[in-house]
């Protein structure tokens, strides 16, 4: 548990300076370990109600932002950049925490959160994000990607690209029930995947002492996913795939799963 408090406290301090200044740190960076991303699966767009933050007119650099009220489609081309480490562990706009190995991304007016497909026009690589933050505020940018988005879309290695910027609409579930299943996730940071079920238990109990959080096992064939949780915050959660990032799982990654699912309907083990 004291782990997990210095930790809290690392990711508070971070998130202490929001303003104009975040806009215009100019050396950003991927991370020392590069992690395979091949895993990482696109955003999946679901009904969210939108934010209390993030979702108002604001002021960057003396320009003013109108942001879109509840737009039925939206399309937009320009540059896609991305940003990595310098922003990873600190407040997005609408106040959750940026991880960038979620599939996420940033854009001056459309409301937060949106889902977004964004289609990398000079290779034809598609990938769909949630819009959880704002910027880029550089003239001719319409995106700022995660890096595992900007990884998906091969723009890592140029920095920037030339995209098509799609908007996903998902209206309200008309059914109330409907609705609140919607809302309801459950979340889980996997931190390997192994093809035997002993060894599998193993990782599983030695992970459980380390981080001090409950585990579980996900079997899909023969291969067993070993992942921290359930959670029930998704905060919680980015805190606890940062907490495993600093213990050198470079690997780990959110996990997102409906509530209304069994929860042992897929997994091998609990703990």
């Amino acid at each position: 548990m004291k782990k997990i408090l210095v930790m809290t406290a690392l990711v508070l301090s971070g998130c202490a300076t929001q303003s104009d200044d975040r806009y215009s740190l100019e050396h950003d960076k991927a991370p020392e370990a590069i992690p395979t991303l091949d895993h990482v699966e696109d955003a999946q767009p679901r009904y969210e109600p939108y934010s209390r933050a993030g979702n108002k007119d604001y002021t960057v650099r003396g320009e003013s932002y109108q942001v879109m009220k509840d737009p039925e489609d939206y399309t937009g081309e320009g540059i896609a950049s991305w940003y990595g480490k310098k922003f990873h562990g600190h407040k997005t706009s609408n106040g959750e925490i940026y991880d960038m190995f979620s599939m996420s991304a940033a854009h001056k007016t459309l409301p937060l959160p949106s889902y977004v497909e964004v289609e990398n026009t000079a290779n034809g690589k598609k990938a769909i994000v949630r819009v959880n933050d704002r910027g880029p505020f550089h003239e001719g940018r319409i995106i700022d990607l995660s890096y595992a988005a900007a990884s998906k879309l091969d723009i890592l290695k140029t920095g920037t690209a030339p995209v098509k910027v799609t908007l996903l609409k998902v209206d309200k579930p008309q059914d109330n029930n409907e609705w609140q299943g919607a809302r309801l996730n459950r979340y889980f940071v996997q931190l390997v995947a192994i093809s035997s079920q002993d060894k599998a238990k193993q990782a599983a109990d030695t992970f459980q002492k380390q981080f001090e959080l409950p585990t579980d096992i996900n079997q899909s064939g023969s291969v067993y996913r070993v992942r921290l949780g359930p959670f029930y915050d998704y905060d919680q959660t980015q805190k606890a795939a940062l907490l495993a990032r600093e213990q050198q799982i470079n690997e780990a990654f959110v996990v997102v799963e409906p509530i209304a699912d069994e929860p042992g309907k897929n997994s091998g083990v609990s703990n």
